[in-house]
Protein backbone atom coordinates (compact mmCIF):
# COMPACT_ATOMS: atom_id res chain seq x y z
CA UNK A 1 0.00 0.00 0.00
CA UNK A 2 1.45 3.16 -1.03
CA UNK A 3 1.45 5.63 1.47
CA UNK A 4 3.48 8.94 0.06
CA UNK A 5 1.20 12.01 0.14
CA UNK A 6 3.05 12.92 -3.54
CA UNK A 7 1.80 9.63 -5.34
CA UNK A 8 -1.69 10.79 -4.48
CA UNK A 9 -0.84 14.37 -5.62
CA UNK A 10 0.13 12.57 -8.99
CA UNK A 11 -2.64 10.31 -9.69
CA UNK A 12 -5.10 13.53 -8.79
CA UNK A 13 -3.09 15.58 -10.85
CA UNK A 14 -3.14 13.01 -14.12
CA UNK A 15 -6.58 12.54 -13.54
CA UNK A 16 -7.42 16.35 -12.92
CA UNK A 17 -5.82 16.55 -16.55
CA UNK A 18 -7.81 13.82 -17.58
CA UNK A 19 -10.76 15.55 -17.05
CA UNK A 20 -9.77 18.63 -18.63
CA UNK A 21 -9.08 17.44 -21.66
CA UNK A 22 -12.77 15.75 -21.46
CA UNK A 23 -14.30 19.38 -20.66
CA UNK A 24 -12.13 20.85 -23.37
CA UNK A 25 -13.38 17.64 -26.20
CA UNK A 26 -17.19 19.13 -24.63
CA UNK A 27 -16.22 22.50 -24.83
CA UNK A 28 -14.62 22.47 -28.48
CA UNK A 29 -18.44 20.88 -29.84
CA UNK A 30 -20.36 23.88 -28.40
CA UNK A 31 -18.00 26.79 -28.46
CA UNK A 32 -17.03 26.61 -24.86
CA UNK A 33 -13.66 27.21 -23.81
CA UNK A 34 -13.14 24.78 -20.07
CA UNK A 35 -13.85 28.34 -17.73
CA UNK A 36 -17.10 28.61 -19.28
CA UNK A 37 -18.05 24.70 -18.77
CA UNK A 38 -16.63 25.27 -14.99
CA UNK A 39 -18.38 28.11 -14.11
CA UNK A 40 -21.65 26.47 -15.47
CA UNK A 41 -20.86 23.64 -13.44
CA UNK A 42 -20.42 25.76 -10.59
CA UNK A 43 -23.47 28.00 -11.08
CA UNK A 44 -25.56 23.74 -11.24
CA UNK A 45 -24.24 23.31 -7.45
CA UNK A 46 -24.04 27.11 -5.97
CA UNK A 47 -26.61 27.67 -3.27
CA UNK A 48 -28.96 31.07 -2.97
CA UNK A 49 -26.17 32.27 -1.05
CA UNK A 50 -23.33 31.92 -3.26
CA UNK A 51 -24.29 32.52 -7.01
CA UNK A 52 -23.19 35.52 -7.77
CA UNK A 53 -20.11 36.67 -10.36
CA UNK A 54 -17.88 37.14 -6.68
CA UNK A 55 -18.37 34.14 -5.55
CA UNK A 56 -17.61 32.21 -8.83
CA UNK A 57 -14.36 34.13 -9.41
CA UNK A 58 -13.40 33.30 -5.86
CA UNK A 59 -14.55 29.48 -6.63
CA UNK A 60 -12.49 29.21 -10.10
CA UNK A 61 -9.80 31.53 -8.57
CA UNK A 62 -10.01 34.18 -11.28
CA UNK A 63 -9.74 37.94 -11.69
CA UNK A 64 -13.40 39.62 -11.45
CA UNK A 65 -12.56 40.89 -15.36
CA UNK A 66 -11.98 37.72 -16.48
CA UNK A 67 -15.37 35.87 -14.91
CA UNK A 68 -17.08 38.79 -16.19
CA UNK A 69 -16.12 37.58 -19.50
CA UNK A 70 -16.84 34.65 -19.68
CA UNK A 71 -20.48 35.55 -17.80
CA UNK A 72 -21.02 37.64 -21.43
CA UNK A 73 -20.35 34.81 -23.45
CA UNK A 74 -22.44 32.27 -21.61
CA UNK A 75 -25.72 35.32 -20.97
CA UNK A 76 -25.24 35.66 -25.26
CA UNK A 77 -25.35 32.17 -25.70
CA UNK A 78 -28.74 31.85 -23.51
CA UNK A 79 -27.15 29.39 -21.01
CA UNK A 80 -27.10 31.56 -18.16
CA UNK A 81 -29.72 33.84 -16.45
CA UNK A 82 -29.04 37.05 -14.78
CA UNK A 83 -31.15 38.38 -12.17
CA UNK A 84 -31.54 40.71 -8.57
CA UNK A 85 -31.39 39.31 -5.46
CA UNK A 86 -34.58 39.61 -3.84
CA UNK A 87 -33.99 41.80 -0.64
CA UNK A 88 -30.89 43.55 -2.23
CA UNK A 89 -31.71 44.88 -5.28
CA UNK A 90 -27.80 45.87 -5.80
CA UNK A 91 -26.95 42.01 -5.70
CA UNK A 92 -26.62 40.11 -9.24
CA UNK A 93 -27.53 36.81 -8.58
CA UNK A 94 -26.90 33.69 -11.55
CA UNK A 95 -28.11 30.79 -12.69
CA UNK A 96 -28.20 28.28 -14.83
CA UNK A 97 -30.84 28.58 -17.63
CA UNK A 98 -32.80 25.93 -18.74
CA UNK A 99 -30.74 25.72 -22.18
CA UNK A 100 -27.82 25.69 -19.81
CA UNK A 101 -28.91 22.94 -17.80
CA UNK A 102 -30.07 20.71 -20.61
CA UNK A 103 -26.30 21.51 -22.81
CA UNK A 104 -24.66 20.12 -19.24
CA UNK A 105 -27.22 17.55 -19.04
CA UNK A 106 -26.81 15.88 -22.39
CA UNK A 107 -23.18 16.51 -23.06
CA UNK A 108 -21.68 13.40 -22.07
CA UNK A 109 -19.38 15.60 -19.91
CA UNK A 110 -18.07 13.05 -16.63
CA UNK A 111 -19.77 10.00 -18.32
CA UNK A 112 -15.68 8.59 -18.58
CA UNK A 113 -15.78 9.18 -15.06
CA UNK A 114 -18.69 8.08 -14.02
CA UNK A 115 -18.41 4.99 -15.79
CA UNK A 116 -14.71 4.26 -14.36
CA UNK A 117 -16.07 4.91 -11.21
CA UNK A 118 -18.97 2.37 -11.22
CA UNK A 119 -17.63 -0.97 -9.75
CA UNK A 120 -16.01 1.18 -6.66
CA UNK A 121 -18.01 0.27 -3.45
CA UNK A 122 -19.98 2.57 -1.34
CA UNK A 123 -17.33 2.19 1.22
CA UNK A 124 -14.14 2.84 -1.02
CA UNK A 125 -15.79 5.76 -2.18
CA UNK A 126 -16.67 7.20 0.97
CA UNK A 127 -13.00 6.71 2.64
CA UNK A 128 -11.61 8.48 -0.60
CA UNK A 129 -14.11 11.39 -0.50
CA UNK A 130 -13.23 11.71 3.12
CA UNK A 131 -9.27 11.81 2.92
CA UNK A 132 -10.17 13.85 -0.37
CA UNK A 133 -12.79 16.21 1.64
CA UNK A 134 -10.18 17.62 4.53
CA UNK A 135 -6.97 17.46 2.42
CA UNK A 136 -9.49 20.60 0.39
CA UNK A 137 -10.46 22.04 3.19
CA UNK A 138 -6.65 22.51 4.96
CA UNK A 139 -5.76 23.72 1.46
CA UNK A 140 -8.49 26.04 0.97
CA UNK A 141 -8.13 27.09 4.56
CA UNK A 142 -4.45 27.91 4.35
CA UNK A 143 -4.78 29.78 1.05
CA UNK A 144 -6.87 32.06 3.11
CA UNK A 145 -9.58 32.11 0.49
CA UNK A 146 -13.14 31.31 1.12
CA UNK A 147 -14.25 27.65 1.99
CA UNK A 148 -16.38 26.11 -0.94
CA UNK A 149 -18.64 23.28 0.34
CA UNK A 150 -21.75 21.87 1.06
CA UNK A 151 -23.52 22.12 4.36
CA UNK A 152 -23.20 18.55 6.14
CA UNK A 153 -19.59 19.55 7.17
CA UNK A 154 -20.35 23.28 8.16
CA UNK A 155 -19.82 24.33 11.25
CA UNK A 156 -23.12 26.67 10.41
CA UNK A 157 -25.35 24.10 9.86
CA UNK A 158 -28.39 22.34 12.09
CA UNK A 159 -31.07 19.24 11.37
CA UNK A 160 -34.37 20.90 13.45
CA UNK A 161 -35.46 17.66 12.34
CA UNK A 162 -36.01 14.69 9.78
CA UNK A 163 -36.85 16.94 6.56
CA UNK A 164 -35.96 20.72 8.66
CA UNK A 165 -32.41 21.88 8.08
CA UNK A 166 -31.31 25.43 8.81
CA UNK A 167 -28.23 27.78 8.60
CA UNK A 168 -27.13 29.48 11.56
CA UNK A 169 -24.92 31.90 9.59
CA UNK A 170 -27.61 33.31 7.34
CA UNK A 171 -30.53 32.19 9.92
CA UNK A 172 -32.47 30.70 7.19
CA UNK A 173 -34.65 27.69 6.63
CA UNK A 174 -32.85 24.83 4.09
CA UNK A 175 -34.48 22.42 1.99
CA UNK A 176 -32.40 19.01 1.53
CA UNK A 177 -31.47 20.22 -1.67
CA UNK A 178 -29.92 23.38 -0.89
CA UNK A 179 -27.99 21.43 2.00
CA UNK A 180 -26.15 19.88 -1.09
CA UNK A 181 -25.14 22.76 -2.76
CA UNK A 182 -21.93 24.67 -2.84
CA UNK A 183 -21.80 28.05 -0.04
CA UNK A 184 -18.99 30.45 0.00
CA UNK A 185 -19.39 31.16 3.55
CA UNK A 186 -18.65 27.22 4.40
CA UNK A 187 -16.71 26.65 7.39
CA UNK A 188 -15.59 22.91 7.91
CA UNK A 189 -17.11 21.32 10.74
CA UNK A 190 -13.66 18.95 11.10
CA UNK A 191 -11.73 22.05 11.75
CA UNK A 192 -13.20 23.16 14.77
CA UNK A 193 -14.55 19.67 15.33
CA UNK A 194 -11.39 17.36 15.39
CA UNK A 195 -13.46 14.43 17.15
CA UNK A 196 -16.05 14.62 14.12
CA UNK A 197 -14.16 13.05 11.64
Amino acid sequence: MLKDPLTLLGILDRLANLLRSDMRRVGGESGLQVVHLQAMIYLAQANRFSNTPQALAEYLGLTKGTVSQSLLLLDRNNLIERYQDGEDRRIVRLRLSSEGEEMLRVSGLHELWRSSTRDLSANRIRTVVSALRDTLFRIQDEAGGSNFGTCETCIHWSRRSARAYHCEWYGERLSISESRELCRTHVPRSTYLPEDR
